[in-house]
């Protein structure tokens, strides 16, 4: 039933000039939003991606205040604000659109709120092993940058002259795997002698889509056989 139009808090209609878009990826339309089926749920998520979209740093994360601090997005998901919300972030994690974990400073414990993403994955995993060091900033004291290397200066160190071309390609591997994931599959690179990009972007591929094996990372021999052999064969020169 379609409510009358006098009840209705009416949108003025986007500005002229220049508006700042949110970009959004593609599997939420694909994938997510067809799933969705909670009012709550739905302006959780998007809310979730339009603010890390916002935030900076190469681990981006919200807290429940967050979510409690902006009173327009609060009112906007019913009277029982805190209990919609609570619900909206459950079915969030459920769902497997966020991850949620729990951390811990001077102050007390936390709860911390990742999207489910490579990125998302390794912060969770590096808050789990104790990973991280304080940032100095109150309100985000967390800070997940592990000092690994540039990841400009380890393409130049072990792969080859960095063009304008690499160079938007390194921007777009940081945005969609972990900085562990790009070190590592360079050491690969380096250990089998393809000093390729093509072949360290064929490896991420390859964790992305059929999961890395951490069980198998000291075997190094099978190790080197897995990328030398199969879909990575054709990199290799012979």
């Amino acid at each position: 039933m379609t409510p009358p139009a006098g009840r209705l808090s009416l949108f003025k209609g986007f500005p002229e000039g220049k508006v700042r878009f949110t970009r959004l990826p593609g599997p939420f339309f694909s994938e997510l939003l067809p799933q969705i089926d909670d009012l709550a749920e739905l302006k959780v998520t998007i809310y979730c991606l339009w603010y890390l979209e916002q935030a900076e740093g190469p681990f981006r994360y919200l807290r429940r205040s967050d979510f409690t601090s902006d009173q327009r997005f609060m009112q906007g998901i019913g009277p029982e604000s805190d209990k919609n919300l609570e619900e909206a972030l459950d079915r969030a994690v459920a769902r497997g659109t966020l991850l949620r974990t729990e951390f811990t400073n001077e102050n007390g414990a936390e709860t911390y709120y990742f999207i489910n993403s490579p990125k998302g994955q390794a912060a969770v995993r590096a808050i789990t092993l104790g990973d991280w060091r304080p940032s100095g900033d109150a309100y985000h004291p967390l800070s997940l940058d592990l000092e690994r290397p540039n990841i400009y200066r380890l393409y130049e160190e072990n792969i080859g002259p960095l063009t304008p071309m690499i160079r938007d390609e390194l921007i777009d591997a940081e945005t969609q795997y972990p900085a562990d994931w790009i070190e590592n599959a360079m050491r690969i690179a380096v250990e089998n002698n393809v000093r390729r990009w093509r072949y360290v972007q064929a490896i991420l591929r390859s964790w992305q889509e059929e999961g890395r094996d951490e069980k198998n990372r000291g075997d190094t021999q099978k190790d080197r056989r897995r990328y030398i052999e199969g879909p990575f064969a054709d990199f290799i020169e012979h």
